[in-house]
């Protein structure tokens, strides 16, 4: 079956036979025993108006006071406080995320060959999950020798150091900590996923780099990964997961793989969008799912996407199924990586 593959566009991956205001001021609204008093101040009204006559927008914009200062009174100081360092927290973690995807970007752009293995080890990690105990899942236990050790895990050693090296370098400008493997390995995948896009837009725009970054840029769907950037936050397992939880992809027939897909709640049209992650040859691996009748419409209809200018259909499917994938059985600290931010003291600037 001929078809565009997801992998195809990395070279060392393509199949080989791949207004001024008024003058009227009112003073603020004074509480006293539960009673706010709001009044107009006499020397604000001029020596030609003594009587201080009042008009309906003034007794509006009085009223206006008295209940935001009721709404103040009644939510208490800590609200402010609270929101504020809401987005300080938000803001630290959106900058954490951003050098992140840059280290990542950078390291997995002078790798291009490990691209599969990265896919694959970020599948076999969320894999582990287990609905019924609801355990495992992308919890970076696959990073423990007794975990990559088995067979289904082959050949992903090569991945993981790299992202080892690439921690090394995220630690460092890290000032909420060092970031965990479970978080790296997703997020690594996900780099990995925007770079095979941008290469298939370079391609599609004869191989200038300039002109397929513009179309990415256009055509792309980064605003689909909204949910998946808020999953921030895993915590690393300290043993490793249960065997027998993960076929060995390679090796398993439709059946064994729709079974798994299956178990964590996912069905054909997930397994079929999730191609490029079980192998390194994706376009091999779609035939095999195309023997099946139930994903076999699925693999056709992404193979159809990818050859559209877009990819529309199948880049926010695998986006929203990796987001799934990516928490499944996860609890996560929405304060990770965050830190303290240093106050200013006052008395020792100089004005």
């Amino acid at each position: 079956m001929a078809g565009v593959s997801f992998l195809s566009t990395l070279p060392s991956l393509r199949l080989r036979p791949h207004s001024p205001q008024s003058s009227l001021a009112f003073a603020a609204p004074e509480i006293s025993s539960g009673v706010v008093c709001c009044y107009r101040r006499a020397e604000d009204a001029g020596e030609a108006d003594e009587r201080c006559v009042y008009h309906r927008r003034d007794v509006l914009r009085c009223v206006g006071a008295v209940v935001g200062m009721e709404l103040i009174s009644s939510s208490g100081s800590l609200t402010g406080v609270s929101n504020a360092a809401d987005l300080i927290q938000r803001r630290q973690r959106s900058e954490f995320q951003s050098s992140i995807r840059g280290t990542l970007s950078t390291i997995i752009k002078g790798h291009p060959d490990l691209v599969p293995s990265i896919l694959t080890l970020a599948l076999n990690d969320a894999m582990t999950y287990d609905k019924a105990t609801k355990s495992g899942g992308p919890n970076g236990s696959i990073r423990l020798s007794a975990e990559l050790g088995r067979p289904e895990n082959s050949g992903l050693s090569a991945a993981l150091d790299l992202l080892v090296e690439a921690k090394k370098g995220i630690d460092t400008y890290s000032k909420g900590g060092p970031i965990s493997f479970a978080d790296l390995i997703q997020y690594a995948a996900q780099a990995a996923i925007k770079k095979t896009f941008l290469d298939s837009a370079i391609q599609k725009c004869g191989g200038k780099e300039d002109k397929g970054t513009l179309l990415y840029t256009a055509y792309g769907s980064n605003g689909q990964w909204g949910l998946f950037d808020k999953q921030f936050g895993r915590k690393d397992a300290e043993a490793p997961d249960p065997e027998g939880r993960i076929p060995q992809w390679n090796k398993a027939s439709v059946q064994e793989m729709k079974a798994k897909f299956t178990t964590i709640g996912l069905g054909p049209r997930q397994l079929a969008v999730m191609s490029a992650f079980l192998g390194p040859d994706q376009l091999a691996t779609e035939n095999l799912l195309s023997s099946d009748p139930e994903v076999r419409p699925w693999v056709e209809k992404y193979q159809r996407s990818r050859e559209t200018i877009s990819q529309t259909d199948y880049e926010v499917d695998l986006i929203t199924t990796l987001t799934k994938l990516s928490s499944l059985g996860q609890k996560i600290d929405y304060e990770a990586y965050t830190y303290p931010v240093k106050k200013i003291e006052l008395s020792k600037l100089k004005l």
